[in-house]
């Protein structure tokens, strides 16, 4: 599947990467603390929303500049889409909290 130019797969990646390094940032930085404590710390530290969201985003920048280059245009497609909701739910978890 991946030399195919398919939008569910680009979905299926561009969902996948941001957790992936929201997990891999959680490990790295605050290991010290529990997994809870540290969506207490993301609640309370609107700033840090900002901070973590663009490293989690950076890996879907990546592949789908990967994947135009490589003219896979839906699969680009859906990482692009993916990535927008990512922002946006980022977003409105900063400004709604």
């Amino acid at each position: 599947m991946k030399n195919k130019d398919n939008y569910i797969f680009g979905l299926i990646i561009g969902a996948i990467l941001p957790i992936a390094s929201f997990l891999g940032y959680y490990y790295w930085k605050f290991s010290l603390f529990s997994f809870k404590e540290f969506l207490q710390v993301l609640e309370q530290n609107k700033q840090l929303v900002t901070g973590l969201s663009i490293p989690c985003l950076l890996l879907n920048i990546v592949l789908f500049t990967f994947y135009i280059n490589g003219r896979k245009d839906r699969t680009a497609k859906g990482i692009f889409t993916t990535t927008l909701i990512y922002a946006t739910a980022a977003l409105l978890f900063k400004l709604l909290s």
